[in-house]
């Protein structure tokens, strides 16, 4: 009995030896899995930083291009277009000299004078320089009258009626118009024609009876 009772004691002995042994492996397996999956965590992380470097790279050459070709169209447009200020605002000195112009001519106390004539002469001469001076800093007048309304060069300021020319016609110009090479420096403001309407043409009639029956009654 004394025998037995000792195996069995000896066997529980070995079998406690062991479990603390077989939990180390375990554990030390555990560790090992684990340690692997970080590793490959690591690996794929890694890869991710790689790949979002790049796009970075990427991004920061298309910005750097996005920035030159930009300065070269700013460059360019100030080699071009570096006057245009200065050539919108001198546009008003050719504004006051035809207004001078017509202020004289409408001068009762000077009509059919030597001295309104030669100075609208003087005048003229002084706004050919300055119109020959624009061309040559390719700074040209835009056409109107007789052509079809343009958004893009003309600003429509009111309508005139007749029946000669085609809806939309420019029939006068108010303010004359000014483009630097393809870009605009001023619209030119204009009158434009358009069809009598009904009423019109009734008012019409009834003016020209009305006048020629005031001039049967002068008879």
């Amino acid at each position: 009995m004394e025998k037995e009772e000792n195996s069995s004691s000896r066997i529980k002995k070995e079998n406690l030896e062991k479990k603390p042994k077989q939990t180390e492996d375990k554990l030390s397996e555990q560790t090992e899995n684990k340690a692997e999956d970080s590793s490959k965590k690591n690996e794929l992380s890694s890869e991710d930083k790689i790949k979002d470097l790049e796009d970075k790279l990427i991004r920061a050459y298309a910005e750097m291009e996005n920035q030159r070709r930009r300065f070269e169209k700013e460059k360019d447009d100030a080699f071009e277009y570096g006057g245009f200020a200065f050539a919108r605002e001198a546009l008003s000195l050719i504004d006051n000299l035809v207004r001078s112009k017509v202020s004289l001519e409408n001068d009762e106390k000077l009509k059919n004078t030597e001295a309104l004539k030669k100075t609208t002469e003087h005048l003229d001469v002084i706004y050919k320089d300055m119109i020959s001076i624009l061309k040559k800093n390719n700074i040209e007048e835009i056409k109107s009258i007789d052509q079809k309304l343009d958004p893009n060069l003309h600003q429509p300021m009111m309508e005139v009626d007749d029946e000669n020319k085609e809806p939309g016609t420019i029939v006068q110009e108010i303010q004359k118009g000014f483009i630097m090479k393809d870009r605009l420096l001023r619209p030119s403001l204009v009158a434009v024609s358009k069809k009598p309407t009904k009423k019109d043409e009734e008012s019409e009639e009834v003016k020209k009876e009305e006048k020629n029956q005031s001039k049967t009654d002068e008879n």
